[in-house]
Formats: structure tokens, sequence, C-alpha cells
């Protein structure tokens, strides 16, 4: 009998948490965020936690919590419960063989177990995926009220508190030149103090999409994210091509397939890089490397995790070489409830990252145990 750990169980935890405001998208407004959490237990004493959080229910993509929650616990689980907890690729690869699709659920457990093993060599989880080459990240925050004047009074207190100093809009619920004259307002108060950047989530046609990206261009914004619907490349493509203003892809990557059909095509200037998004930090690596080859730029995205999916996320961009339009790991701070026992640490416009083995960081399990739902 082999003397490796042994992966004893592994619990799917659900929280909801009230957001600080309303948090609007073109595809949902969100009140609360549900914290899909998961906790390997490993019969070595050591335990790892992995996040599979999406947005807006089934508003955003195919997996909702309560199925991440289902799929786990019902397929996942069973499958690895009393497998070897160090042979994390072997177990990897037998939840692939036997689970289609659920890239989320599946991200949650491979965090979880990347966490563990990182725990059991006593190094930082970044050292698995070959070391980091930065110890802060720069964090972008979104503004997501709709109201104008809110919105500047929010971007001017975080240039105050010196939290964040690029701020992304998320627009699409309008007509596009109202978007624009929202958005250029805000970027003329802020002017060169802060970057402005916007988010239509996929909420314009082409033709809108290329009237709204003239009038940001004119504004001084930035960068546009995901302006047309995930599927239409072409029309992703022909964005790009027009040269108007950067254009990021952000649902249309579900991974290293969709990431490779993008970079062929160079139908993208930036990738917008989710772990959950693209099935893993193993697939959201290859996401990353894939557009590093092609010379497309890169964002660190976010699903609006909590603190595991986001320390997860922040342990595997700082192994990038370039990161060359920051990162996005707010989630956390959009929250009201803490759910560690140290909060992560966000100061001088950036999130730091912990030097001690894991994630770096400890879940206050007794405060879980009373949000969780029964």
């Amino acid at each position: 009998m082999s003397s490796n750990p042994r992966i004893q169980a592994i619990e799917t935890l659900l929280v909801d948490v009230p957001t600080i405001r309303p948090h609007r998208l073109s595809v949902a407004t969100m009140n609360h965020q549900t914290l899909v959490l998961v906790r390997v237990q490993c019969s070595d004493g050591i335990e790892g936690w992995g996040e599979a959080t999406t947005i807006g229910g089934l508003a955003y993509g195919e997996e909702s919590p309560e199925s991440i929650k289902a799929n786990i616990d019902t397929y996942i689980a069973p499958l690895l419960e009393g497998q070897d907890a160090s042979a994390v690729a072997k177990q990897l690869a037998r939840v692939a063989s036997q689970v289609q699709g659920n890239r989320f659920a599946k991200c949650a457990i491979e965090t979880a177990l990347y966490d563990a093993q990182a725990l059991r060599l006593g190094v930082c989880l970044s050292e698995l995926f070959g070391g980091r080459v930065r110890d802060s990240l720069p964090i972008a925050w979104t503004l997501a009220s709709g109201d104008t004047g809110r919105d500047i009074a929010e971007a001017e207190r975080m240039l105050d508190l010196r939290r964040h100093n690029i701020f992304k809009l998320k627009i699409g619920l309008r007509p596009v030149r109202e978007d624009v004259a929202h958005v250029a307002a805000i970027k003329a108060t802020l002017g060169a103090r802060a970057s402005v950047r916007v988010d239509a989530n996929q909420a314009w046609s082409v033709t809108e999409a290329l009237d709204g990206m003239r009038g940001l261009a004119d504004a001084g914004v930035d960068m546009v994210e995901q302006p047309i619907v995930a599927h239409d490349k072409l029309g992703l493509k022909r964005l790009t091509e027009a040269n108007i203003i950067p254009i990021m892809a952000d649902e249309a990557l579900h991974g290293p397939r969709d990431a490779f059909e993008v970079a062929a095509t160079q139908a993208a200037d930036i990738f917008a890089v989710k772990i959950n998004q693209s099935g893993g930090l193993r697939g959201a690596a290859r996401v990353a490397g894939i557009a590093e080859a092609a010379n497309i730029a890169l964002y660190g995205g976010t699903m609006l995790e909590g603190a595991v999916g986001t320390m997860a996320s922040a342990q595997l961009f700082s192994t990038f070489g370039e990161l060359a339009w920051s990162t996005e790991l707010f989630g956390p701070l959009l929250l009201t409830e803490e759910i560690l026992q140290e909060p992560l640490q966000y100061r001088d416009f950036a999130l730091q990252l912990p030097t001690t083995p894991g994630l770096g960081i400890k879940l206050d399990t007794a405060r879980l145990a009373r949000m969780r739902r029964a």
C-alpha cells in the first residue's frame, strides 16, 4: 500500500455575501455574490481550497453556483476520494476523461489540489507554475453603478485612498452614444490621473461597436473589452482590424482552444485571462502562453471571485513575464463580509502577494460555517 497521502473528502460550500453596492452589467445586476468554495481534505492533515465562483446565476455562462456544487458532489468528488493527493496531474486527467465541460467546477478542484500540494512542499503556489516574477499586481476597479456622478465620486475616493488608478466602466445597458457620453464625462474628470477602460459584456452589434469605439477613442479611453457576442470571432477580428482602439477578448476565451483560434486570426489585441473561464490554472497558463507566442498583450481577469479565487489567480498571474494591461482582482473588495483570518493586502494601487506556502491565505472557517447555505 502506498504511503502517499490520500484524498479523504471533498466538500463544496455555497456562501452568499452581499455586495457593497449594486454591480450592474449588461447581463445582470448583482446585489450579492455567491462564493462556491471547495475544500479538499487529505490523509496527511493538509487541506486545500479552491473556488468556482461565477456571475449572475446562469445569466453569464452555462454553470451556476448550484450546478457547480451538484456536479462536484455527485460526479467529481467520487472520482477523486481515496486517490493519491500528491499526484495532482494524474487526478486532473482522471476527471477530464470522465467529466465533460464544467470548467468552473474543474478549476475549483484543480486549485484546491495544487494549494494542498504547495502546502505539502512548503512553497508558494506560484512556484508550481514556474515561480513569480513580481510580488504585487496592479489592480483595476470596476465602476458599475451606471450613474455618472456616483461613478466619478467613487473613482476620486479610490484615487485618494491610493487603492486604484485604473478604472473599467461597465456599459451596454443604454444606447451606445449615451454610454459613450457617460464614459467621456468620467474620463474628462479623471484626466491623466487614471486609465479608463470599458466593458460592454457582449451588448453591442458590430456596427454599434464601431460607432462606440470612435467616440471612446476620442474621449481618451484606453481599451474596449468584448463589445460583441462571444461566438462572433470574425466580428471581433473586424473590430480589431479597424484599429480604432485596442480590443480585448474575454467571453470569447473559454480556454486554450478558443485562445488559439483568436490568436491565429489576430482577432484581438489583448486577452483577459481568467482561471475559471479557462478551466483551471493550467488552462489559464496555456491561454497566456498562446497570447505571448502571438504577441497579444495580457490582462489578469476576474469572475468577481472572493479571496480564494482571487489569490489563486494572483499566484498564477505573478508568473507571467508580461502583464501589460494589469489585472482586475478586486472581487473581495466588492463584498461586505470577510472570509479570511487576515484580509488580502491592497495598497499603493496593487494587491500584495503573500510569501507563505500554498495560496498564502487562511480561511475563517467559523465564519464560513455561519454564512454558508444549509
